[in-house]
């Protein structure tokens, strides 16, 4: 019974763990789906930009929500965090072809906030 036990629970944890790795990996994985366009004026870019109008509005800023990780943007800062089990942890500001390519000013400025970056 002790046996059935360990493997049941050794089963259980293996299961938890993948599904973990495997939800960060996509969560990462759709972070940026351009390519390209990185030298100024970084208008040699291909795909898809962020779609701000997906995620939601929230007190500081805007947040896009993942299967694990949640993606934050401070509307007054520009700040990008990771929010993993409600622990934010900052990333690092927008990158001048963020900016130009993804365009989160004007997405916080749509949503009524005032953008210092």
């Amino acid at each position: 019974m002790k046996r059935i036990a360990n493997l049941s629970l050794s089963v259980i944890g293996l299961l938890s763990v993948l599904l973990f790795v495997g939800g960060l990996a996509l969560d990462a994985g759709g972070f940026d789906n351009t390519e390209g366009g990185f030298e100024p004026p970084y208008d040699e870019w291909t795909g898809t930009p962020t779609d701000w109008d997906v995620g939601d509005t929230t007190p500081t800023g805007m947040a896009r929500r993942g299967y694990v990780a949640n993606l934050l943007v401070d509307g007054t800062t520009g700040m990008i965090s990771l929010e993993i089990y409600g622990q934010a942890i900052p990333f690092r500001p927008f990158s001048p072809r963020a900016l130009a390519v993804h365009q989160p000013r004007e997405a916080c400025i749509e949503r009524g906030f005032a953008p210092l970056f």
